[in-house]
C-alpha cells in the first residue's frame, strides 16, 4: 500500500533528475566548445615589473602595476608547496580537476544564501577563475569554473597548474605570486623561508588584505598557526616541527624603502624615466631588467657619507624641538599610541617616537614598533635646551613626536630630521660611468634630485674653470696677481656699486696664482676674468659641458654667481682628472628583457680619444697640480686626511653662505658634494664649503679609495719646470713651477710679473697696453723695503 504513495514522488524525483542531467549535459555540450583557449596558460606572458639593478646585481628599483618573480616550480621549497596544498586543496594530486563534494557543497550554499557565500574551491578551479573569469559569486560564474577546471586538468599537468598558480595569485602589497611575497613581506627568496615563513604566505590566498603580516600581525599569526596545523594533519610536518614553527617569531619588513639591500631611489627613478621614454607601452609590464653602473659599496659610502655629513651639519644648528604634538589620555593604550604615530615613518635609523614622560634627566617614550624605550644622559645632551623652560611650541613633554637613534643595545639619543638638504654624485674619470648617486637625504620625503635637478651657483668651485682659460692666455701657475681692493661704481654696474671682498675680508697684496686658488682670493679671480675677457671665459667654460647662457659675461662669473647641477660639476672636473677629456656621464650599463636577451648595452667613450679633447693635457696637468694644492695647504686641506698625495679639488660657498660645495677627485674618481636648503637661506655664518661639504666627499672616498693605488702623474711634453722668485708672507723665496714652454719666464723679465704679455681680443681689450683696467688696480702703495716688486697696477 505503501509504495503506491511512494511511488509516485520517486518517479518524479527521478523525472527532475533525469531532466536536470539533460539540461546539464546540453548547458555543458553548448558552453564548452565556447570555453577560452588556453593560450594564456600554455603560453604565459605575465605582466612582470621593471627592475633595476647595480652593476653587481643588486635589486635597488621596481616599477610596475604587479609586483611579480617568476619561479620554476622546481625551485619551489616542499615546504611552501605543501603549505598551500594543505590550505587552499588537500586532495590536489588526486583529483581532476573539480573536488566534487566541495562543489555540491558550495551550489548548496549559494542557493541557501543568494550567491553570498561560496564553498571551497580547488586550485585548478583558482588557476581558472584568476586567468579568465571574475570573481563573482554566482552558480553561471562557478559552472564555467568547473567547465575551465576540467579543460585545464586534461591539457596542463599537475606541475604546470601548480605553477601557474604560484606565479599569478595575489598576495596582498602589489605582490603577485609567492616568490614576489617573499620579497615583499620577508626581503628573501623562496629557497631562504622558514617553515613558519612559508605557512604565513600560504594563508594569504585566502583573503590576502585581513591576513597581511604587516597590517594584521595578530590575525595573521592565527592564519598561519591553523595551516601549521593543517599541515600536522595531513602528515607533512611533525607535532615537533608544528611547535617550534608556531612560537618562532615572524619578521617582516615594515617600510617599503626597506625592501631594497641598497639605497639607490634617484638613481632607479631615473633608470624609470630613461626606460619609460624608450618603452612607453611596455616599460612596467614586459620585465626589463636594467643594470645600472652603480656600485653597491660606492653608492653605501655615499649615503652612508650624505647622511652623516647632513646630521653632523644640522646638529651645529641646535636642537628645534618636536616634529608635532598629539593629545594623549591620562589613561593611554596601545590603541592610542598606534594611532598617534600613524602619520609618521622611521627614516632608516631615525626612530619615530611619541613621549609618554618628560623630566631633565629621562624621557620615556614609544617607538612605532610598540617597544618602549628611555632616554637619559649623554642621550638628552642634544635636546637639553627643550626640556628646560621654553615656549610650549619647542619642548618635549607628553604627548611630543620626536626622533631617536639608538647608540647600542640599551642606549638612545634624541635627534631631528635635517632641514637642509644634500647631493652627491661621483663618475668614472676614464668612461663617465656613475658609481654613485644621491640626490637627497630621504627619497621617501623628498623626490627631487638635487644632483640632476638643483640649478644653484657654484661659489668659488667655479674659479678652476677660469684659471684654466687663464693659461691658455699666457697666464701661468707663478704669475702674480694683486690682491687688493676692487670697486665698481654705479654708473659702470648699471644698477648699484659693488665692492667685492674676499672671504675673510683680509687684502694680501701680490701673490702667484697658485697661491691665490689655494686661498680662493676673490679678488685675484675677478682680475684674471678682466684680463682674459668675460666673453672668451663665457665661451671657453663650455668645453667642460657647461651652458653659456647661465653664466652671463659679468665679471661676477669669476665667483661662481652662474648656475651649475652636481652633474655637470662632476663631469667638468674630471676633465682635469683624466689629462682634458670631456665625457659623457651615463648611468645605464645594461638592459635585458624578461628572458635575459640584451635589449641594449653601453658603449662609452673613453679618455684617450682625441674627439674628446676640450682641454690641452698640459692645461689639465697644471690644473691638477693646483687642484692638488688646494687639497693639501689651501681651503681643502681636511682632504689631506685621506692620506693621500693624488687627491684635488676646490671648495665653494656663495654669498651668505647658501650653497656650500666640494669638487675633487683622485685620478681614476671625481666626486661633487653639494649642501643647500631647497628654498635658498643660509646655511649659517661661517658654514663653508669645507665644513659642510667637504666632509661629506671625504666619508665616501675613505671607503671607496681603499686599495686604490697612489698615481704618479707623468709631466706631458711641453710643460717644463724652472725656478721662479715669490714673495710669500713677506719673503722672497725661490719655487720650482711648471710651464708651458713657450710661457717660460725670460731671463730679462722681471721677477713678479703682474700680468702676463699677451694680446687680448680686439673687442674686448681693456686698456691700449691691455694691462688692467684703472678701476681694477688697487690704490698705489710702496712696494715693501725688502722686496723689488713695483706697485700693484704699474708692471
Amino acid at each position: 500500500m505503501w509504495l503506491r504513495f511512494l511511488a509516485f514522488p520517486l518517479a518524479l524525483l527521478a523525472g527532475l533528475l533525469a531532466a536536470g542531467l539533460f539540461v546539464a549535459g546540453l548547458v555543458v555540450a553548448l558552453a564548452y566548445p565556447n570555453l577560452p583557449s588556453l593560450d594564456t596558460l600554455t603560453d604565459y606572458q605575465p605582466k612582470v615589473p621593471l627592475r633595476v639593478y647595480t652593476i653587481e646585481g643588486e635589486l635597488i628599483g621596481e616599477f610596475g602595476e604587479e609586483r611579480r618573480v617568476l619561479v620554476d616550480i622546481q625551485d619551489v621549497p616542499p615546504a611552501l608547496t605543501n603549505a598551500i596544498v594543505a590550505t587552499e586543496d588537500e586532495r590536489f594530486f588526486q583529483h581532476s580537476g573539480v573536488d566534487y563534494i566541495g562543489v555540491a557543497r558550495a551550489a548548496y550554499a549559494n542557493l541557501l544564501t543568494g550567491g553570498r557565500r561560496q564553498g571551497a574551491s580547488t586550485i585548478t578551479m583558482q588557476v581558472a577563475r584568476n586567468f579568465f573569469l571574475s570573481s563573482e559569486k554566482t552558480l553561471t560564474r562557478k559552472l564555467y569554473e568547473v567547465l575551465l577546471a576540467l579543460k585545464i586538468e586534461n591539457n596542463l599537468t599537475k606541475d604546470q597548474i601548480l605553477g601557474l598558480y604560484i606565479n599569478q595569485i595575489y598576495l596582498g602589497q602589489r605582490a603577485y605570486g609567492f616568490a614576489s611575497a617573499a620579497q615583499t613581506y620577508f626581503g628573501k627568496p623562496l629557497d631562504k623561508l622558514t617553515l613558519g615563513e612559508s605557512a604565513m604566505l600560504a594563508a594569504l590566498p585566502k583573503a590576502p588584505s585581513s591576513y597581511n603580516p604587516v597590517a594584521n600581525p595578530q590575525r595573521a599569526k592565527q592564519r598561519q598557526v591553523y595551516v601549521l596545523r593543517r599541515m600536522r594533519e595531513l602528515g607533512y610536518i611533525t607535532q615537533e616541527d608544528f611547535e617550534k614553527a608556531s612560537e618562532a617569531p615572524i619578521v617582516t619588513r615594515k617600510a617599503a624603502e626597506a625592501t631594497y639591500a641598497v639605497r639607490a631611489e634617484f638613481v632607479a627613478e631615473m633608470v624609470r624615466q630613461a626606460v619609460y621614454e624608450q618603452y612607453p607601452d611596455d616599460a612596467y609590464s614586459r620585465g626589463f631588467r636594467v643594470y645600472t653602473t652603480i656600485r653597491k659599496a660606492d653608492q653605501e659610502a655615499a649615503v652612508k657619507a650624505v647622511r652623516e655629513g647632513l646630521m653632523q651639519y644640522d646638529r651645529r644648528l641646535g636642537y628645534r624641538g618636536p616634529e608635532a604634538f598629539v593629545d594623549l589620555p591620562d589613561k593611554a593604550t596601545e590603541a592610542d599610541y598606534e594611532e598617534a604615530l600613524a602619520e609618521y615613518d622611521d627614516d632608516d635609523d631615525l626612530r619615530v617616537a611619541l613621549v609618554l614622560a618628560a623630566s631633565r634627566r629621562e624621557v620615556k617614550m614609544v617607538l612605532k614598533s610598540g617597544d618602549e624605550v628611555a632616554v637619559s644622559g649623554d642621550g638628552l645632551r642634544f635636546a637639553a635646551p627643550s626640556l628646560q623652560r621654553v615656549a610650549a611650541q619647542r619642548r618635549i613633554r607628553r604627548g611630543a613626536i620626536v626622533r631617536v637613534r639608538a647608540l647600542d643595545a640599551k642606549h638612545w639619543e634624541v635627534v631631528q630630521l635635517p632641514e637642509a638638504e644634500a647631493a652627491f654624485i661621483s663618475i668614472d674619470t676614464t668612461d663617465g660611468a656613475v658609481r654613485s648617486l644621491v640626490g637627497g637625504f630621504q627619497f621617501y620625503r623628498n623626490k627631487f634630485n638635487h644632483a640632476t635637478q638643483a640649478w644653484r651657483q657654484p661659489g668659488s668651485a667655479f674659479k678652476p674653470f677660469i684659471y684654466s682659460a687663464a693659461l691658455e692666455r699666457g697666464f701661468t701657475a707663478a704669475t702674480v696677481v694683486p690682491d687688493g681692493p676692487i670697486a665698481i661704481e654705479a654708473d659702470v654696474t648699471g644698477s648699484q656699486r659693488w665692492e667685492p671682498n674676499n672671504f675673510d675680508g683680509k687684502f694680501e697684496g701680490p701673490m702667484r696664482l697658485r697661491t691665490a686658488l689655494a686661498k680662493s682670493k676673490n679678488m685675484v679671480s675677478i682680475r684674471i676674468l678682466d684680463a682674459i675677457g668675460l666673453k672668451y671665459a663665457q665661451d671657453y667654460v663650455t668645453r667642460f659641458g657647461f651652458d653659456p647662457e647661465r653664466h652671463p659675461p659679468y665679471l661676477t662669473m669669476a665667483l661662481g654667481s652662474g648656475t651649475v647641477t652636481a652633474w655637470q660639476m662632476a663631469r667638468a672636473y674630471a676633465v682635469f682628472s683624466n689629462g682634458g677629456y670631456l665625457l659623457q656621464p651615463y648611468f645605464i650599463h645594461k638592459i635585458v628583457d624578461d628572458r635575459g636577451n640584451p635589449l641594449g648595452e653601453a658603449r662609452p667613450q673613453r679618455a684617450g680619444d682625441e674627439s674628446l679633447r676640450v682641454i690641452d693635457t698640459r692645461n689639465a696637468f697644471i690644473m691638477d697640480s693646483l687642484l692638488q694644492d688646494v687639497a693639501r695647504v689651501g681651503t681643502a686641506a681636511r682632504a689631506a686626511s685621506l692620506g693621500r698625495k693624488d687627491v684635488a679639488g676646490k671648495t665653494g660657498t656663495t654669498n651668505e653662505f647658501i650653497d656650500a660645495w666640494f669638487a675633487g677627485y683622485i685620478p681614476s674618481l671625481v666626486g661633487v658634494a653639494w649642501v643647500g636648503y631647497d628654498r635658498p637661506q643660509t646655511l649659517g655664518r661661517n658654514q663653508t664649503g669645507g665644513l659642510v661639504a667637504l666632509p661629506i666627499w671625504v666619508g665616501y672616498m675613505q671607503q671607496v679609495q681603499k686599495g686604490v693605488p697612489e698615481m704618479q702623474r707623468i709631466v706631458p711634453d711641453g710643460v717644463v719646470t724652472a725656478e721662479t722668485y715669490a714673495l710669500e708672507a713677506g719673503e722672497t723665496k725661490q719655487l720650482p713651477e711648471y710651464f708651458y714652454s713657450e710661457f717660460v719666464p725670460k731671463d730679462d723679465t722681471p721677477p713678479f710679473p703682474l700680468l702676463p704679455v699677451f694680446e687680448p681680443p680686439p673687442d674686448e681689450a681693456m686698456t691700449p697696453e691691455g694691462g688692467l683696467p684703472t678701476w681694477l688696480t688697487p690704490p698705489p702703495a710702496p712696494p715693501p723695503a725688502s722686496s723689488p716688486v713695483p706697485p700693484p697696477g704699474t708692471g
